[in-house]
């Protein structure tokens, strides 16, 4: 029996205050409403159920939130993360046929757990009813509407306090302070910025050793050399690779109702890890990511790896089991469109399938436009096996002693008709994109082939129909291919008739002209060093998204940033060397009252580790890390089959050592720890984690197989070094906080551990709990 009350006793020995976790939205929840809910409501509901009706049944109106809650006749449609409440969830279960929703067709399985999905995150909704209507973004609007104008490098602002800018970052913080007269907290101790640097650019704690060598090092530059060294660590790549693959939604399997797995998806992962360890320029990370196939290349290799990065557009969720072909089809467009448009520029265009924009000025046409890039793109992610209703090949990697002029022309021509009108052409039963009968595509002659790859490449070329509602059984005329009109880059023709369009969008995405991809790049990178974006909602930079805190400084910074070449880790340096990133944690009671929300930085904000860098960390502490990449992924030994039916998620949870990065993310059976503390949902692109403080975290970190296994290790570790406890004690504050204990700190451990062998528990016992109590604190989890 573990002694649970002494291990919480002993958690105080940290001496860290619990930072308050304030419930918050996220972009990410209304993202869903917008791209799940709000269309089947739309095409589904809003006949009889809306202020436009002709008849309001029941009393139900479902076109505003008010309405959907309070309900009609019967009670609350929906009661935010009850689903026993709602009674729309029974109405689309057709739990009663009087009150089924639709009446005409049971939604199909998918949809109605998305619902649930749904009300279990809070049935998060942004309608407000006529009055939010209002709001729309009018073209005129556009031209003047902040993250629509072209990035240009703002004049540095006048401050009072020259001294304390160090880089020209910090004058425009210290302006913004000025004008609330805040004065920022005094700069972190060595010992406090030796953690932060390394968990921030490696995602790992540093060793004793080098936490001593940093905090004595006489040289005043010692942090400059240390940032430059964990740049061009492995470390750094996997760190910030997976804070890619959060925005590439990467997972191993299909998830939805049929999940069966992607054997090839590790592709993808290795090149986000090693794209970021070669500082890959950003502009050509996009591009290689959405038409890396139709790329000029110089070598076989590099034609794979551009093969690989093209597996942005295949990695995403599917409904592989869907009888309704149109309706697949559609919905892989859609979650393309939605994965780039927001990934890559921070806009809802997948908001306007089933209507125009309710916010920005995007109309149907134009996302329309933009599908047929997509449909005119065959996507490749690898499965034959079961019953499968939408089966797919892969795309090959090739032998690198292929001649690099067969690079580019590696596939062999598809054999497929025109398209006839409204996007349907003469194909037979198999439909548009039928998959090859073999698992990787047929290569032209005098290629060898060495592997496959998820990804994509041109397809049957032609526009796609504007469908009705977004129905997949209402097309209406074809829209020509074409981008978005919110704003224009002027150096991007149209789009040949015999090109899908892909290498035209890749091209206006990375532009220098595009006033967004800097910007949301940029953005993204201080919201992962500092707590927050200066933009909030960083995956919305359109109408309902907020307006930055200091739209100077992020300018200035995506200005910088494109003028350096689009380097993440020039960005990233920049930023960690400026003197308001090495701020302390500090507080100060004026500046608390003037400015609460820390909006003008005036010191560092505590930040818990993310489940990532809490599991490497403890394996880190104790030695057991592996720090070698594997190679593959153990997805793909798992049979071409629903892998539910197949009963094969218990070998997800074999043992490994391997950092995090490389687990195995099959969907809906994410592993344990990450899912414990906020992991990032698979299926959705995430921005912004969620950052939540609940019992079941505590009660993991206090009686986890995996802590208490590892707390043992380390006491061991510890017990077996010839020195005192007083010795033991503070050697152990060293390895897991980075700092000695305190004299209360040592001399409370000291008699705990004489008591523990005084009433006959082993010394190593009251060690191993000792650790257990520091794993479990907010110090070890918190960087401050």
């Amino acid at each position: 029996m573990k002694p649970l009350f002494v291990l919480a006793l002993l958690a105080s020995l940290a001496h860290a205050a619990e930072p308050a976790a304030e419930p918050k939205p996220t972009g990410a929840a209304l993202d869903f409403f917008e791209n799940k809910i709000r269309p089947v409501l739309t095409s589904k509901c809003y006949d009889c159920h809306s202020a436009t009706a002709k008849k309001i049944k029941a009393g139900l109106v479902l076109d505003t939130r008010a309405g959907i809650r309070k309900g009609g006749d019967n009670g609350p449609a929906v009661v935010p993360g009850d689903l026993e409440a709602s009674l729309l969830v029974k109405a689309i279960h057709y739990a009663d046929k009087d009150t089924a929703m639709p009446p005409k067709q049971k939604l199909p399985d998918e949809v109605i757990a998305d619902f649930e999905t749904w009300i279990k995150m809070g049935a998060p909704d942004p309608r407000d009813g006529a009055a939010l209507a209002s709001n729309k973004m009018t073209p005129e609007a556009a031209k003047t509407f902040w993250s629509f104008q072209p990035v240009k490098e703002p004049a540095l602002p006048e401050v009072k306090d020259k001294e304390w800018a160090w880089a020209d970052m910090d004058r425009f913080v210290r302006a913004a302070q000025e004008t609330k007269d805040l004065k920022p907290v005094e700069d972190a101790d060595r010992m406090v910025m030796v953690r932060r640097i390394y968990f921030d650019l490696t995602g790992l704690p540093p060793t004793p050793q080098e936490t001593h060598a940093f905090v004595t090092d006489p040289d005043s530059n010692v942090l400059e050399k240390t940032v430059d060294k964990l740049l061009r660590s492995p470390q750094f790549g996997e760190r910030w690779g997976r804070h890619w693959m959060d925005i590439a939604r990467y997972g191993e399997s299909t998830g939805k109702e049929r999940n069966y797995p992607f054997p090839e998806a590790w592709r993808y992962r290795d090149y986000a890890v090693d794209s970021f360890n070669k500082d890959k320029p950003y502009n050509q990370f996009v591009r290689e990511q959405v038409a890396g196939d139709l790329l000029p290349v110089k070598s076989a290799a590099e034609r794979n790896e551009h093969v690989i990065a093209t597996g942005f557009l295949a990695l995403g969720p599917k409904s592989v089991a869907e009888k309704n072909k149109s309706l697949f089809e559609n919905d892989l467009i859609d979650e393309q469109m939605d994965a780039v448009t927001r990934g890559f520029i921070g806009l809802t265009v997948a908001c306007a399938r089933c209507h125009d924009h309710k916010f920005d000025p995007i109309t149907m046409n134009e996302y329309y436009a933009v599908a047929g890039i997509f449909r005119s793109t065959q996507t490749c992610y690898g499965i034959n096996g079961g019953k499968v209703k939408n089966p797919s090949n892969l795309l090959p990697l090739i032998a690198e002693t292929t001649p690099a002029s067969l690079a580019l022309n590696t596939l062999e021509p598809p054999d497929e008709k025109p398209m006839g009108r409204g996007g349907k052409g003469k194909q037979g039963k198999k439909g548009r994109n039928a998959p090859l009968p073999v698992k990787t595509l047929n290569v032209s002659p005098g290629v060898q082939t060495t592997g496959s790859a998820m990804g994509a490449h041109e397809g049957r070329i032609g526009d796609s129909p504007l469908f009705d509602r977004g129905e997949p059984d209402e097309p209406r005329e074809p829209v020509a291919r074409g981008l978005i009109s919110a704003f224009q880059v002027p150096e991007i023709g149209a789009i040949p008739p015999d090109q899908s369009g892909r290498l035209q969008l890749a091209n206006w995405i990375a532009s220098p002209a595009n006033p967004l991809t800097a910007r949301v790049l940029v953005n993204r990178v201080w919201l992962t060093l500092f707590g927050a974006g200066i933009v909030a909602t960083s995956d919305n930079f359109g109408q309902m998204g907020t307006r930055p805190t200091n739209q100077a400084l992020l300018d200035h910074l995506a200005a910088r940033f494109m003028q350096n070449g689009w380097s993440v880790k020039h960005l990233i340096r920049d930023i960690v060397l400026s003197h308001t990133y090495q701020l302390s944690s500090e507080r100060n009671e004026k500046n608390q009252r003037i400015d609460p929300d820390n909006v003008t930085l005036w010191h560092a904000t505590q930040r818990r580790l993310d489940a990532e860098a809490i599991r490497d960390a403890v394996l880190a502490i104790t030695g057991e890390l592996d720090l070698k990449r594997p190679q593959g992924s153990i997805v793909s030994k798992m049979p071409d089959n629903d892998l539910g039916k197949a009963h094969v998620y218990g070998t997800l949870a074999e043992e490994t050592l391997v950092r995090s990065v490389y687990l195995p993310i099959v969907r809906s059976r994410v592993p344990e720890m990450l899912e414990m503390f906020d992991f990032a949902e698979p299926s959705l692109l995430t921005a912004s984690r969620d950052v939540t403080n609940v019992p079941p975290q505590a009660l993991f970190m206090l009686n986890g197989d995996f802590i208490d296994k590892q707390s043992n290790i380390a006491a061991r570790i510890l017990m077996k070094a010839p020195m005192s406890d007083a010795a033991r004690i503070n050697a152990l504050y060293w390895r897991m906080l980075c700092r000695p204990a305190n004299a209360g700190e040592q001399s409370r451990a000291v008699s705990f551990l004489q008591h523990m062998g005084k009433s006959g528990g082993a010394a190593e016992r009251g060690m191993t709990a000792l650790c257990q109590a520091l794993f479990a604190s907010a110090e070890f989890r918190y960087i401050r």
